[in-house]
């Protein structure tokens, strides 16, 4: 019997809100944050984010992020060299 493998987790977060100023990072409102949701890979990621910063084309101060939860979760495993 052959044993399947799903792919590896690579969990990553998109989230989103109203920046104080184009010049930084820093949001207006942390209440009103926009937690988008967790995918398992980035590719999924990816469209969710595609799709919020979409939506939100006409406000110039939204913005939408990646977070790659994987990376904080498993920093020995990122910073391990790729072959």
């Amino acid at each position: 019997m052959t044993e399947q493998t799903e792919p590896k987790q690579l969990l990553h977060l998109v989230f989103g809100g109203e920046l104080s100023s184009l010049k930084g990072v820093d949001f207006r409102n942390l209440d009103d944050l926009d937690i988008v949701g967790i995918f398992p890979d980035y590719k999924s990621a990816e469209r969710a984010w595609r799709a919020k910063a979409q939506e939100t084309v006409d406000n110039a101060h939204m913005r939408y992020f990646i977070v790659h939860l994987h990376r904080l979760l498993e920093p020995a495993v990122s910073a391990a060299p790729q072959a």
